[in-house]
């Protein structure tokens, strides 16, 4: 004999619940220089003022990170994630199978250079004046940087 199925029950009916609104993030901090205070809150009120006199010191990649980001009004990550899409960009560009060059508009221009393999060659050291072999060298790719108008306009 065959058994008969048991009759389904039915679900209990779903309640309508009301939703939370989500919890807030604490708004994110902003990284101010410790010698002017001051200056952090006039820079809430009016908007950022362009730094204009020459840089005196070597900066760090964190502080040309802050720099920029105080500049133009983003903070730091996105500043840093448009550092790094940069360096992927020219390092696509010059890589082997890349074009071989990059531009930076009006600032610079990164291109590769085919060196070819070099021999080994006898020649005179120029420190003791005695006949040596220089050793030889394979095939290799050099980089150059070249200056664009704006830049080479900057430094005069």
């Amino acid at each position: 004999m065959a058994k008969k199925a048991a009759p389904k029950k039915k679900a209990p009916a779903k309640k309508a619940v009301a939703k939370k609104a989500p919890a807030k993030k604490a708004p994110a901090k902003k990284v101010a220089a410790k010698k002017a205070p001051a200056k952090k809150v006039a820079a809430k009120k009016a908007a950022p003022k362009k730094a204009t006199g020459p840089i005196k010191e070597k900066m760090t990649k964190s502080q040309i990170l802050n720099e920029i980001a105080t500049a133009t009004d983003l903070n730091r990550k996105q500043v840093s994630a448009v550092m790094d899409e940069l360096e992927s960009l020219i390092a696509r560009s010059v890589s082997k199978k890349g074009l071989g060059e990059f531009t930076v508009p009006g600032l610079m221009k990164v291109v590769t250079v085919k060196k070819p393999a070099r021999k080994a060659r006898k020649g005179i050291n120029p420190f003791t004046g005695q006949e040596t072999t220089f050793k030889a060298k394979p095939a290799s790719i050099a980089v150059k940087v070249r200056p664009l108008k704006k830049l080479k306009e900057f430094a005069s």
